[in-house]
């Protein structure tokens, strides 16, 4: 089973690093993409990603809430860093209207300036999108016959915004929000709506720690290693079986991010 969204670089993982990836060794994840969120941590993540070669990859790029910071410098340091071999992806780009740390005219600027990057390099694309549909999709379709491929990382939308997605040949990354009795009901009953060949899994470790773990752990952390635990919830929710969704989004994460 493969993690697509770990926030490696989280000074919440700064005591133990190499364990936090020893630990999701030995709980069965079988590699992870560790996500690039600016400049500093895309340039962190790829680093990570080396030191763990064959098993950690990354992303680069500027996450809405830092959109303010997109500048032709931070666009030619991304372009360099793509050309690493374990950058599989562009992103975590993309709208969050939710906070707009960063305002929507700047995260419009920074997305899209994000698309044509990876599309002039034939990377996949890593989606954020939150209260921001419309927009997001609105952008991101003129680009999406020049990408190779695109996920929507930490799905969190609504039925309508999900058949969006799929209209538009998005995958969809699925996290523990779904093992949330509070907000995540809506979202696990839309899970078998999901073509199998387009689910991806993800912690989004160190955030979203699965509230129903048990026994619950000491710490509020999330990590890597409570993917296995992910995989069987959603496996359970879609009538599937967990060994077989655990590879198969192995399968299609190697696929959309060409990894070898």
């Amino acid at each position: 089973m493969f993690d697509i969204g770990v926030n490696l670089t989280s000074s919440q993982f700064a005591k133990d690093r190499q364990a936090v990836v020893e630990r999701a060794r030995v709980a069965g994840v079988t590699g992870m993409l560790i996500t690039g969120t600016d400049l500093a941590e895309s340039r962190e993540a790829a680093e990570l990603a080396q030191q763990h070669a064959g098993y950690g990859w990354s992303t680069a790029g500027v996450h809405p809430h830092y959109a303010s910071g997109w500048d032709e410098h931070t666009a030619e340091q991304i372009y360099a860093l793509a050309a690493c071999p374990e950058v599989a992806a562009i992103g975590e780009c993309g709208l969050d209207f939710n906070r707009n740390f960063s305002t929507p005219a700047q995260q419009e600027a920074a997305f899209t300036a994000q698309l044509a990057l990876a599309a002039e390099l034939a990377l996949p694309v890593f989606l954020h999108c939150r209260d921001a549909h419309a927009r997001f999709a609105e952008l991101l379709t003129p680009w999406l016959d020049k990408l190779p491929a695109a996920v929507v990382h930490c799905f969190t939308g609504t039925a309508e915004e999900l058949t969006s997605c799929l209209s538009l040949g998005l995958s969809i990354g699925i996290t523990g929000w779904v093992c949330d009795e509070r907000r995540g009901l809506e979202l696990r009953a839309l899970l078998p709506q999901i073509p199998a060949e387009r689910l991806l899994l993800e912690t989004d470790a160190p955030y979203l720690l699965p509230r129903d773990l048990q026994p619950k752990p000491a710490s509020r952390r999330n990590e890597p290693c409570f993917l296995p635990h992910i995989v069987h919830q959603v496996a359970v929710w879609r009538q599937e079986e967990p060994q077989w969704l655990g590879q198969k989004t192995d399968e299609n994460a190697r696929r959309l991010f060409r990894l070898v």
